[in-house]
């Protein structure tokens, strides 16, 4: 089945292969990311709907979640942690190699890739920020309380959010040009890696891809670009034009949502 062809929950269950749940119409990090692993490994998946704030108990009754994204393979458990899909995607695929075998490399890349995918990561922060907005914004409105609750959402965590993403940047800016200096394209190593994939995908939470590679709500576009100034200070061009590079070279263009 084409991975650009959503089916129901009812649809997947008994498919077999790759099915993967994803937030429909929404470039969700965790999301774009784990279908960016599969994309660069060729792992062909069935696009599975999460309808984000909707009914979702079909899914629970499945995989024991009702979010995305959820990699399932054949009969084997669901898998939602960002680490787990990735060695996933590394045990159905193993080349192209996305996850070094040498020790050091790959313990950049996990260790760099929290910073982007765990909790209190990039992706986590930014998300933060954007539900402190909309609490200081609107605290009655439904949606508001519906993403604190659902969020954990920490007033005092959400305001030191932009030092630490802005942190991040620094350290991703500064990896990159460790690695530039050695002459080489990509974060880690001398090839792709999921963290190469990583950023790509959590870069939106920074900077989107132009509407023309990435269409989205323009709502959603506008929160996703970052206004605080600490964050924006932070910013290196060099790591937009590295998402730039690898979303050319290695995933998928113009992103399907």
């Amino acid at each position: 089945m084409s991975g650009d062809d959503w089916i129901d929950v009812a649809s997947a269950c008994d498919l077999p292969g790759l099915r993967l749940v994803l937030s429909a119409g929404v470039p969700g990090p965790w999301g774009e990311a784990a279908k960016g692993l599969f994309h660069a490994k060729g792992i062909p998946f069935a696009r599975v709907a999460q309808l984000p704030g909707g009914d979702n108990e079909a899914l629970r009754a499945w995989t024991g979640r009702d979010d995305a994204p959820i990699a399932i393979w054949n009969d084997e458990k669901p898998r939602d942690g960002w680490s787990e899909i990735a060695l996933l995607a590394e045990r159905i695929a193993p080349a192209p190699r996305l996850i070094p075998d040498a020790v050091e490399e790959r313990a950049l890349v996990f260790g760099l890739g929290r910073e982007l995918c765990g909790e209190l990561g990039l992706g986590w922060c930014r998300r933060l920020m954007l539900v402190h907005q909309l609490k200081q914004a609107a605290p009655e409105l439904p949606i508001t309380n519906y993403l604190v609750t659902r969020y954990g959402y920490d007033a005092a965590i959400a305001e030191a959010a932009p030092s630490r993403v802005a942190a991040i940047l620094r350290a991703f800016a500064a990896q990159l040009a460790a690695q530039r200096e050695r002459g080489r394209r990509h974060l880690v190593g001398d090839a792709l890696s999921a963290l190469d994939v990583w950023w790509a995908s959590f870069a939106a939470m920074i900077e989107p891809l132009p509407p023309e590679l990435c269409p989205m709500r323009p709502d959603t576009r506008a929160a996703y670009r970052v206004r605080d100034p600490i964050v924006r200070e932070a910013i290196d061009p060099r790591l937009l034009e590295h998402r730039d590079f690898i979303y050319r070279e290695y995933l998928e263009l113009p992103v399907r949502l």
